[in-house]
């Protein structure tokens, strides 16, 4: 019996990696001679660094950025072994693990550190930027990004702002007088989390606003800001991004790479699939498991648990292993999935939750491995 173990991160409590490990664990006691293969995901997010540059074979280190409330984190960044690609992790900067619960707002984060690794990367000679957008704190546009890469943005009375959510309300105009020129010669390509548009009530601020701590009242006149910020920004660079599908990865940096580097967007779990060669991995699975922190109707936004759902071949059962099962769910049974089960054990604290994580996902996987046990006479485990 072949197993291919697949999971993303449980996000501010087991990276991918720990997560394929306790699920492979769970499995072990109920199939000990079962053959697996652990390839951990990312789909943009937290985790795509490690992906990639495990791929490339490439070196990782770490450089001291802004964080996502102006005070200084440690970030990561990885280069590819010949040192001309660089992969960036906007969650690195700007994620929302590194804001406390009770300050999380992303009318006062910014993405101003993610420019800030790009420009290391620029410095280290990279010719390639390759940038995952996912799991952010941020709404800011991608004004904090820009910002560090020489763009100017005004307000009203001509001061300039730094950009995080809520000067979006304050700009009133932008200069790119002091861009960075090395933009020019640079590949940079998006690796997107989700294909949200960059507006709307399926764009970033309605979608993922509320789990990043943007008040529900706040949401129209942060959609209407964003928007009328991509007016005006989309005006003086001649180019409109806000349709495009992924321009609201990242709490709009989608948009903002697009429209401030020229970057390509492409689906983040597309590129991570494609560089780890999942789907021939998988050609021969019999269980093929996936994983992520929550799953709900958001999950087939381009999410990882999707995306090698569609790796798997059809005779092979496609079980989902998460933290929680949230609402929509169910539309992922159309979409190749035999079965989904949460991992929390009872209704506790957060934080009883979150550092009991590797526990959970072992008990629960042992479960499910427990009952499939009765089907074993149709493998070769």
């Amino acid at each position: 019996m072949k197993v291919v173990i697949a999971p993303d991160s449980f996000k501010e409590s087991l990276p991918a990696d720990e997560v394929a490990r306790a699920i492979q664990a769970g499995f072990q006691s109920i199939f000990p001679q079962a053959e697996y293969h652990l390839l951990p995901i990312a789909d943009g997010g937290e985790g795509t660094v490690k992906a990639l540059v495990s791929a490339h074979k490439g070196r990782m280190e770490s450089i001291f950025v802004t964080g996502p409330l102006g005070i200084p984190v440690e970030a990561k960044i990885a280069f590819s072994n010949e040192g001309k690609t660089a992969f960036i992790e906007m969650a690195e900067a700007c994620g929302l693990h590194l804001v406390p619960i009770d300050r999380r707002n992303p009318l006062h984060t910014t993405s101003f550190g993610v420019g800030e690794l790009m420009l290391h990367a620029l410095n280290q000679g990279a010719a390639e930027l390759i940038i995952g957008v996912g799991g952010s704190s941020t709404n800011d546009g991608g004004v904090g990004m820009a910002s560090a890469l020489g763009y100017e943005f005004f307000d009203e009375q001509g001061k300039t702002v730094k950009g995080n959510g809520k000067d979006l309300f304050r700009i009133t105009s932008m200069s790119d007088r002091n861009r960075n020129r090395r933009l020019d010669s640079v590949k940079i390509t998006v690796a997107a989390d989700v294909d949200n548009p960059l507006t709307g009530n399926n764009g970033a601020t309605y979608i993922y606003g509320p789990q990043k701590g943007l008040p529900k009242e706040m949401l129209n006149e942060m959609d209407h800001a964003m928007g009328r910020f991509y007016q005006i920004a989309g005006s003086f660079m001649k180019v409109d991004v806000s349709s495009l599908p992924g321009s609201g990865a990242g709490g709009g940096m989608g948009a903002g790479l697009l429209l401030f580097t020229g970057a390509q967007l492409k689906k983040g779990i597309d590129l991570v699939l494609e560089q780890l060669k999942v789907k021939e991995i998988c050609q021969d699975a019999d269980i093929v498991i996936v994983g992520e922190g929550k799953i709900d109707g958001q999950t087939i936004f381009g999410k990882a648990p999707a995306g090698v759902a569609k790796c798997a071949p059809r005779k092979a059962k496609v079980i989902a292993i998460c933290g929680s099962v949230g609402e929509g769910s169910e539309a992922l049974y159309n979409h190749g999935f035999t079965a989904i089960f949460p991992t929390i054990p009872a209704m506790l604290p957060i934080e009883h939750i979150l550092s009991g994580a590797f526990a959970n996902i072992e008990r629960t996987s042992r479960n499910v491995a427990a009952l499939l046990r009765n089907e074993r006479d149709g493998f070769n485990g």
